[in-house]
């Protein structure tokens, strides 16, 4: 069985813009059937926020058309979650609060980001969940 991972918005984007970095690897051990990323509806809302927002994307080398491929062919691959209850965390950004959520309605493992500071301090802790960044990941699981 894959393991089963949160990929933070930052990750996608990050792999989105740098080829040859630890997001763009964890993105592909994803589509390679290496690793599970979980999607729920939060999650799935802000990835597509981000995607619109252009300014976001002036130094990307893909494309718009070639960046909506990539959107779609990373969302066939995500397991989709239904939350059902909500844990609040209470994290310094309540916007995180849902990664938290999705990460434990679908059993991951972890949650990848780059902000891995925002998940410190929480009024609840879940010490099976580890919040890593992408390099941290990488490095992990490359013997």
């Amino acid at each position: 069985m894959r393991e089963a991972v949160v990929i933070d918005t930052n990750v996608f984007i990050s792999a989105l813009l740098k080829a040859d970095t630890p997001p763009r690897e964890v993105i592909k051990h994803g589509l390679l059937g290496n690793i599970q990323p979980l999607m729920g509806n939060a999650l799935f809302s802000e990835y597509r926020d981000l995607m619109k927002r252009e300014h976001i994307f002036r130094n990307c080398p893909l494309s718009k058309a070639e960046r909506s491929d990539f959107f779609d062919d990373f969302m066939s691959i995500c397991k989709w979650i239904n939350i059902y209850y909500l844990w609040r965390p209470n994290l310094k950004d309540e916007a995180d609060n849902h990664l938290i959520e999705l990460a434990l309605a679908g059993n991951a493992s972890c949650i990848i980001t780059g902000n891995v500071k925002d998940f410190k301090d929480a009024e609840l802790t879940f010490f099976q969940l580890n919040i890593v960044t992408p390099k941290t990941f990488i490095e992990e699981r490359t013997p």
